[in-house]
């Protein structure tokens, strides 16, 4: 792109931090993306219990992020996150743009930057809590302080449509476009598979309530009586506690149990993997399926949230959420046509809509447009 370069602050609610490693990957993603077009300061602000002074300030490169010590006064909590804000605002200097990420309550950071330092902003949104049921836990003052907040963005920039729906619903006005998750293609993408056994992948936080871990188990002790030699997959933090049911279910010996890995692991994983299974009872869009098509290999997903919005034809298949007799069926249908299943296809279209360029320059013409 021609267009000068920016200097855009990545206001960040969720960011990997030393307290939470994994937290908001994505948005470091969509920042390595930005970066390839303009300049990007990202800070982040976190409380953590092993902070010895108030205020602790790390920064490597172009990430500041602020540690506080926690306190159970809301008062001076919310004094110290100012203190560490302007803080963090002094090492980068000055800077032309906010992209927010998460709208509130650092949405409340970003609304100073505009009416006090003429900083306009744009949001990214990447949260569930706005999908029903859960929407209804969120407060009054809450609701009230983001449509406010929504409503001074220049642009809100939700993962999915369903996602924008969700908001809209809840009375967050604004001036949205869509723009998803970004995958690294260069790094994801499709290699000879080793192992023969037909290998069922699942990746994930491994929080059952959001995905249904212990469904896709039981859903595979019924799979299992299809005489059909396989091996479950489970990677994520904590996820030998599917071991009880596993074992409760005699289907342990099919089932290999990793615990938190690299995204270079992730990236091997799907690589050797026939089909990946996501059975989750809600989603925006996951950048684990993204991933998965980024190597070339079918996805087995609940049609919940935006998943379907990004779903290519005859590479993969949506089943209802909690059904675990669809689950066995689109195991059993993936296992006798994966010779179909081309995985250049798979890679080239992740390649075309979710790489780093794609989702960059998308940010960009944003930018562009609220300079001008």
């Amino acid at each position: 792109m021609n267009s000068k370069k920016q200097h855009i602050l990545f206001l960040c609610g969720w960011f990997p931090s030393r307290v939470l490693p994994n937290n908001g990957d994505f948005i470091e993603r969509h920042a390595k993306a930005v970066q390839l077009y303009h300049n990007v300061s990202v800070i982040h602000i976190i409380t953590d219990s092993n902070c010895k002074k108030n205020i602790e300030i790390v920064s490597s490169k172009n990430v500041h992020i602020a540690y506080i010590k926690p306190s159970k006064n809301k008062i001076v909590k919310a004094f110290r996150f100012y203190q560490a804000f302007r803080l963090l605002l002094q090492k980068i200097g000055n800077f032309d743009i906010v992209h927010l990420n998460e709208l509130f309550p650092f949405g409340m950071l970003a609304l100073y930057l505009k009416w006090f330092k003429k900083k306009k902003f744009i949001v990214s949104e990447h949260w569930t809590g706005y999908h029903k049921p859960l929407s209804e836990k969120i407060s009054h003052t809450t609701l009230k302080l983001s449509k406010i907040i929504a409503k001074q963005a220049q642009y809100i920039c939700p993962v999915s449509k369903d996602l924008q729906s969700s908001m809209e619903q809840l009375g967050l006005k604004g001036n949205y476009t869509v723009i998803p998750n970004v995958v690294n293609t260069n790094i994801f993408k499709p290699t000879i598979k080793s192992d023969k056994k037909y290998t069922i992948l699942h990746i994930s936080n491994m929080v059952d309530s959001h995905k249904n871990v212990s469904g896709i188990i039981q859903a595979i002790k019924n799979f299992e009586l299809q005489k059909i030699p396989f091996e479950l997959v489970l990677v994520g933090e904590n996820s030998d506690q599917y071991q009880l049911i596993s074992n409760e279910l005699k289907i342990t010996d099919r089932i290999t149990f990793i615990d938190h890995v690299s995204h270079e692991e992730v990236k091997r994983q799907m690589q050797q993997a026939d089909v990946f299974v996501l059975f989750s009872n809600y989603e925006n869009q996951p950048c684990v399926i993204l991933e998965s098509f980024a190597c070339g290999t079918p996805v087995i997903s609940t049609n919940v949230g935006g998943v379907s919005e990004f779903f290519p034809k005859d590479h993969g298949i949506l089943i209802e959420s909690k059904n675990e007799n669809q689950l066995v069926k689109a195991l059993v249908d993936i296992y006798h046509n994966k010779e179909k299943i081309d995985s250049t296809v798979l890679h080239n279209y992740t390649k075309q809509n979710f790489n780093y360029e794609t989702i960059g320059k998308r940010f960009s013409e944003l930018y562009k447009t609220c300079i001008s």
